[in-house]
């Protein structure tokens, strides 16, 4: 029997990039297969020439013993492939039903039969286990129910191979584990899928097998149960990796930062204190708060009541400019959005916030001298790849990115660094690299708050962990004492055992 893909040779070139040299994947019917690599390896290039949005300038596709002679989405879904990519791409005020009929809706004459598609909408749902209400609309639902949506919409359009380009990135715990049930379900009922991920933890949770790409091409295919994550984890990086944080114990001094009684949107009551020399994580279930804690801490948000201080100064009503100059650092949520200018070239996004100091301007014009030697030099003290100042910032991978943001952050030098999300789309190798960075802040006598969805990040990076729930501080904890029962307890609303 024919395997459900076979890519032979695959061949991907742009402009300067080979993304793609002789690649050769091969997943069997049936199966969960992971496709793994650092950020840039190339494997959703190689995704989007099996879904047709690339055509390959070499090499060989075959889908269930069928060449593929056209490469274009709609030949992809003929062949019975569907993709649900990172970022989902659903109508936020349609509902479910008519995001996942859209294109192929049922008429009755010449008007859109919706109680119809709201039936067979249902019907693919509990065949698949995929429960969602088809009248809800989509910006209503969480995004671990959007993701339910989006596999609908490729279901629906009789996928029999489904791509899933990483699938948890923005889930909960609980809602990976929901999608872990959906996977296991659709496997059992003989659907093939392909799991792009850099997690390894979930390689071995929930694949059959993987392949690694490195630097654009096959290193190899290994059975997940029998490979170890150091394992997985040198082939993808060329190098043993540490999975470990390694750091000393804390030697935290006096309060940097402290937060009384501060109520604001989604905010009721917080009160935390976080100390030179130490990491304070912060645990919970996304959307309980932490988003507009950060925004409190980095003078985005003013605060409707309460106090917030760093380093004795009151900024509860101060803008961002006031939370820089008194010596704040912050790795932002969302790295394109808050973090970076994606137009902007490698070295002018380094030097922004300080781009109008006398070092980098002078009678209105950049000193490019100075600004390129500071880039050249952060470069390549904290590994950015490639290594070209001039290149746009949004050309590079996900993790070269955050260390263009976290190389100008911490060049700053700053007294207290509000780490959010630090490794949220990064991969292992670099991973270790900004987890050292943070330790390393810590050790310089900064005080730094870890916001994290991972909770086995937030454990083991932190020295304390305070946990949110609906707006609050519901406890903290010493992290050399903390379990992931206990946290769980108090992230979901309960009491930790005492």
């Amino acid at each position: 029997m024919p395997s459900a893909v076979e890519m032979i040779g695959i061949e991907k070139r742009f402009p300067r990039v080979v993304a793609n040299h002789d690649v050769n994947f091969s997943v069997e019917e049936g199966e969960i297969h992971a496709l793994v690599g650092e950020n840039g390896a190339g494997k959703s290039t190689l995704m989007k020439v099996l879904y047709g949005l690339y055509a390959p300038d070499g090499g060989t596709v075959r889908v269930f013993g069928k060449e593929m002679r056209e490469f274009s989405p709609a030949a992809a879904i003929a062949a019975g492939i569907g993709m649900v990519h990172q970022h989902f791409m659903l109508v936020p005020t349609l509902t479910v039903a008519e995001n996942v009929m859209l294109g192929m809706e049922p008429r009755r004459g010449p008007f859109f039969a919706r109680g119809r598609a709201e039936t067979e909408v249902g019907a693919l749902s509990e065949k698949y286990g995929l429960r969602v209400d088809p009248g809800a609309r989509i910006e209503e639902l969480s995004v671990g129910l959007e993701q339910r949506v989006e596999i609908l919409k490729v279901l629906a359009r009789g996928a029999r191979i489904l791509i899933l380009d990483e699938p948890t990135a923005v889930l909960t715990p609980q809602e990976v584990e929901d999608l872990y049930a959906t996977l296991r379900s659709l496997k059992a009922q003989g659907k093939t899928v392909i799991f792009i991920t850099h997690k390894l933890k979930e390689v071995r949770a929930i694949t059959d097998r993987l392949t690694v790409l490195r630097r654009g091409a096959t290193v190899g295919t290994v059975a997940s149960a029998e490979t170890s994550q150091e394992q997985i984890a040198e082939m993808m990086v060329g190098r043993p990796v540490s999975l470990r944080v390694e750091k000393t114990a804390a030697m935290p001094t006096a309060p940097v930062l402290e937060v009384r009684h501060l109520c604001a949107e989604k905010l009721n009551d917080v009160t935390l204190e976080v100390r030179a020399g130490e990491i304070l994580g912060i645990a919970g279930v996304e959307g309980n708060g932490q988003s507009e804690l950060l925004e409190c801490l980095s003078g985005l948000r003013e605060a409707e009541s309460g106090e917030v201080v760093l380093g004795g100064e009151d900024l509860s009503a101060a803008g961002p400019p006031a939370w820089f100059r008194a010596g704040l650092a912050v790795i932002p949520e969302d790295r394109l959005k808050r973090g970076l200018v994606g137009d902007y070239s490698v070295a002018d996004n380094l030097v922004l916030g300080r781009h109008r100091l006398p070092r980098y301007t002078s009678t209105g014009f950049v000193r490019a001298g100075a600004r390129d030697a500071d880039a050249e030099e952060l470069i390549r003290r904290f590994d950015v790849r490639p290594p070209e100042k001039s290149v746009e910032a949004r050309s590079l991978s996900g993790g070269n990115q955050q260390k263009v943001i976290i190389a100008r952050e911490l060049s700053r030098v700053p007294r207290f660094l509000l780490a959010a999300h630090p490794t949220r789309g990064v991969d292992i190798g670099a991973i270790e690299f900004i987890h050292k960075a943070i330790v390393a802040e810590r050790d310089r006598g900064v005080g730094v708050l870890l916001v994290s969805a991972e909770l086995s990040e937030v454990m083991a990076l932190s020295d304390r962990i305070a946990v949110m729930y609906g707006g609050r501080i519901v406890g903290v904890v010493s992290a050399a004492s903390a379990d992931e029962k206990s946290l769980g307890l108090l992230m979901a609303g309960g009491k930790a055992a005492s």
